[in-house]
């Protein structure tokens, strides 16, 4: 049984009788039967959407900079003018001959006053930054979500599909002299030697007509094995065990340690993880092939952005074994990682981490998914971002941030870009404030003059959406 998109375990589960069967599994090969225990409300599919629907309702709603500037600003600028219209003239004196100067003052007050420059530019900052971002494949909901992605401080990662591709590949092969210590690719790497590729090619060969996740590995990893013309013959699958055939004149046995105990061959264990697949020829030991779910290319190169970029926490959630969990985060030098997962306890891990957070700049936590037991995570999190390539309708749809080609490096670009985003709309609030204050206190002594007012006014918003523009461009 396929269990990923509830547990992110890589690994088929094996079922047998009275075994328990999760809603939402895969039936990889065979014919069972399943007997209903539970109803739909209390399904574990059911549960998750609950979860997702909670874990809304308990997000954090973030205002974007200008929302909360703007809050401020307008009431600031009307009661302004109002003062400068009234009194002046009430302390002058002569309220009825100063009234019209003064008024005149705070008309002009307003003009320059007008929140042009900031209620254009700086929203178009934003549309142009999540422009920019959509370019590199990077889709984002919302403006607010890019205030929150600036400060992200802390980054919490599934495993299965996220930080890894989620498939079957070989990724060692030792045969039985060898050390354990060589790691491969696929038949054509350079380091494989004449015995590792032997192994490689009987066992391909072995696994021709299987169906099982381990046998298109092994098929994947030495693709000649179809036309290279070696002559198969008496197949015979053992339950539990694995896959006797001739390959040519030669018995070879794939399987597991039960098999080469059944064959009375000396096995050895390996170091590495991941499923262990050993061969014997002609009964005798002839190594072992290790097969696992591979890293993805740019995972490291991801967390050691993310840390050049100041994000201090990185955090691998998954429901895969623990020692699978444990390898990756050492590999990819994470700051901790929990395996063995239920959707609950990723939801119950976040809420810890979002109640312990520090109340520093970049404080916010994001989450990064693509199964469908991580959607209420990723509706949890201060920020979700699901891999829009191979993720689940149920993880994008739950997300604020969608990453479109399944790149664990694109969310340091989006952390990037998002930052790049406020500092230009920063820009654009300071520069047309600064213009505005130094013409306001000139209009308020009387020495502004109207075409001051009106560069005040519409100069400055011209300038401030031509640098509002350099958000669209992400180097």
């Amino acid at each position: 049984m396929n269990t990923v998109a509830l547990t992110g375990e890589s690994l088929p589960r094996e079922v047998a009788e009275g075994d328990e069967v999760i809603s939402g599994c895969v039936n990889y090969s065979g014919v069972i039967k399943v007997r209903t225990t539970k109803s739909f409300g209390e399904s574990t599919v059911s549960k998750i959407i609950d979860l997702v629907e909670n874990a809304t309702e308990n997000k954090s709603k973030s205002e974007t900079f200008i929302s909360k500037f703007a809050r401020v600003y307008t009431p600031v600028v009307v009661f302004a003018a109002l003062a400068l219209a009234v009194l002046p003239p009430l302390f002058s004196g002569d309220f009825a001959g100063t009234f019209a100067t003064w008024l005149y003052r705070a008309l002009m007050f307003l003009v320059v006053s007008c929140p042009c420059a900031l209620v254009i530019s700086v929203p178009l900052t934003f549309f142009g930054g999540i422009g920019g971002a959509s370019r590199k494949g990077i889709l984002v909901k919302g403006a607010n979500y890019m205030d929150v992605l600036a400060k992200v401080g802390t980054v919490v990662f599934d495993k299965t599909g996220t930080l890894t591709h989620g498939q079957f590949a070989v990724t060692a092969i030792h045969s039985g002299q060898s050390d354990c210590k060589t790691e491969i690719a696929d038949s054509q790497n350079s380091q494989l030697s004449t015995l590792n590729s032997q192994l490689l090619h009987l066992a391909a060969h072995v696994e021709h007509f299987s169906t099982h996740p381990i046998g298109a590995a092994l098929r994947d990893a030495f693709p000649d094995e179809a036309t290279d013309g070696c002559k198969l013959s008496d197949v015979e699958e053992i339950a539990g065990q694995g896959i006797r055939a001739k390959v040519e004149d030669k018995t070879v046995c794939v399987g597991n340690a039960k098999m080469m105990d059944a064959i009375g061959a000396k096995w050895r264990d390996c170091e590495h993880v991941g499923t262990i697949i050993h061969v014997a020829i002609d009964g005798e030991y002839a190594g072992h092939i290790v097969i696992n779910d591979k890293i993805k290319e740019d995972s490291a190169e991801a967390i050691a952005e993310l840390k050049s970029l100041g994000v201090s926490r990185t955090v691998m959630l998954t429901g895969d074994r623990k020692e699978v969990g444990e390898d990756v985060a050492k590999k990819l030098q994470l700051s901790e990682y929990h395996a063995e997962l239920m959707p609950a306890d990723k939801v119950a891990y976040v809420d810890e981490l979002l109640n312990s957070k520090p109340s520093t700049l970049n404080s916010q936590l994001a989450f990064v998914g693509d199964g469908i037991n991580d959607a209420p995570v990723l509706a949890r999190a201060d920020v979700g971002i699901a891999m829009g390539g191979l993720g689940s309708d149920a993880a994008i749809e739950a997300a604020d941030v969608v990453l479109m080609d399944d790149k664990p490096s694109k969310i340091a670009l989006a952390i990037r870009i998002a930052r790049r985003t406020i500092r230009i709309a920063k820009q654009n609030v300071w520069f047309a404030i600064g213009v505005k204050v130094a013409v306001l206190v000139l209009a308020a002594l009387g020495i502004g003059t109207m075409w001051m007012a009106v560069f005040a006014d519409v100069g400055v918003t011209v300038l401030a959406v031509m640098n509002a523009m350099r958000a669209l461009k992400v180097q």
